[in-house]
């Protein structure tokens, strides 16, 4: 009898050691993991983006990216049998100059400086220095996708699909030759091979938007016209349009003014020993009126077209409407094209804080539709739209989404809320496919 209880005692003991190991064991493995979360930092899963609700804590160490309504998780499936088909003759500005810390280890754009102003008396008046993403951006929208980066390829394969989805053919990408770039970004040409595979994937077309790059000359832009034909004239998504017997490749000229008529037609004029004209390197060059004198200048330097670009109808000839029908008439008795830029509203405040003069406001919409109009009562060759993403300039078609600055109690502008957030893409859809309807009937 006395060894039984010694037996039983050993036994009770073994089983609580052994408890008490897994107790440890456990403690030890939920410690573990806790500092893996606090010390390694595991990025967060930007795929599928967070609820605004949610997103203040998140912003200071990523893109902040903002759930805007439901369509942010809809699953990107594009059939060619059963989509309606894209309108070619439609072309819409496209800016891949954006950065943030995660794809590009700092912020490009987003944290746009404030402009100064000529005037000195007037620029004092104004604020200085830089915005401070993510929540604090160089525009008066905020988009639904957030301060994202133009390298990200689920932004580039989200931009593509949206644009594909309204019926949009054709983005015009704003381009800088190899090296070079504007004052707040990274060279553009780099990311060119995305963009067309991305553009590829939903039949979206790539045209270039040739930005006002230092030293423009005869001699350097023909340089950029080679590069872009030697390097991207064979990508199915490079886009080119017929003219005349021959299917040739298209090229916006920004600011084409600011270079000399003579060096225009050294490129542009069958007689020059530069020209371009009857070699692979011809295309359709398209030239930016923005006083009244200068249509006639772009047909005297030979140029095959004539496009508006600003969004804004009362900041230059160009720009207004009831200015369109008067180039169109001087276009089609000269065989040029005329392309009339058609855009949403107008709104750079935030970049150029003295310049609200020029602000057009949205009008829920009124204002985009009134100047779709007018630019189809010009009979257009093709409609050109300011812009998909230009959110300093607030002519974006892009979604955007309501959205605090991240001080005070400040908040940017939206589109009438979260359930409208693509509403300026629904309806360039819209407007696109009224205008089929008339064109083809």
């Amino acid at each position: 009898m006395s060894c039984l209880p010694r037996r039983i005692s050993w036994r009770n003991l073994l089983v609580a050691v052994c408890i008490v190991i897994l107790i440890i064991a456990l403690f030890s493995l939920s410690s573990w993991k806790g500092k893996i979360g606090s010390e390694f930092d595991f990025p967060q899963n930007r795929k599928h983006p967070v609820e605004p609700a949610t997103q203040e804590a998140d912003q200071s160490e990523g893109n902040g990216i903002v759930e805007g309504n439901p369509d942010s998780e809809e699953k990107l499936v594009y059939d060619p049998s059963t989509w309606p088909s894209a309108n070619y003759d439609v072309h819409v500005f496209y800016y891949a100059w954006y950065g943030n810390p995660t794809h590009d280890r700092q912020w490009f754009h987003w944290n746009h400086r404030y402009l100064s102003h000529w005037d000195k008396q007037t620029d004092l008046r104004h604020p200085k220095g830089r915005h401070k993403p993510p929540d604090d951006v160089g525009a008066n929208f905020y988009p639904q996708l957030g301060a994202y980066s133009s390298k990200d390829p689920e932004v580039l394969d989200r931009h593509m699909y949206e644009i594909r989805k309204a019926r949009i053919g054709v983005v015009a990408v704003s381009w800088y030759p190899p090296s070079t770039a504007d004052d707040e970004g990274e060279p553009p040409d780099r990311l060119i091979p995305a963009i067309l595979d991305a553009a590829d994937k939903y039949d979206v077309k790539v045209c270039f938007h040739m930005e006002p790059f230092a030293n423009r000359n005869a001699e350097t832009i023909r340089d950029a016209i080679m590069h872009i034909i030697n390097k991207y004239g064979d990508h199915n998504a490079f886009y080119r349009k017929k003219r005349g017997e021959k299917q040739l490749p298209f090229f916006y000229m920004y600011d084409s003014y600011t270079v000399k008529d003579n060096e225009w037609m050294k490129l542009l004029s069958r007689l020059e020993s530069l020209t371009v004209r009857d070699t692979q390197y011809d295309g359709i060059f398209v030239g930016l009126a923005v006083e009244s004198q200068h249509p006639e200048q772009i047909y005297n330097a030979g140029f095959d077209g004539v496009y508006t670009y600003f969004a804004s109808d009362t900041f230059v000839f160009g720009s207004k409407p009831s200015n369109w029908r008067k180039i169109s008439s001087f276009c089609k008795t000269r065989d040029m094209m005329f392309i009339p830029s058609v855009g949403p509203g107008y709104i750079d405040t935030e970049v150029r804080p003295w310049n609200s003069q020029n602000t057009k406001s949205r009008e829920n919409g009124a204002y985009y539709k009134k100047n779709f109009k007018m630019a189809l009562m010009t009979l257009p060759d093709i409609i050109s739209i300011t812009s998909f993403n230009e959110w300093h300039e607030g002519t974006q078609i892009e979604a955007a989404v309501p959205h605090a600055r991240g001080y005070g109690t400040e908040k940017y502008m939206d589109y009438g809320g979260v359930g409208q957030a693509s509403m300026y893409m629904e309806l360039t859809r819209t407007l696109i496919e009224s205008w089929s309807k008339t064109k083809y009937t």
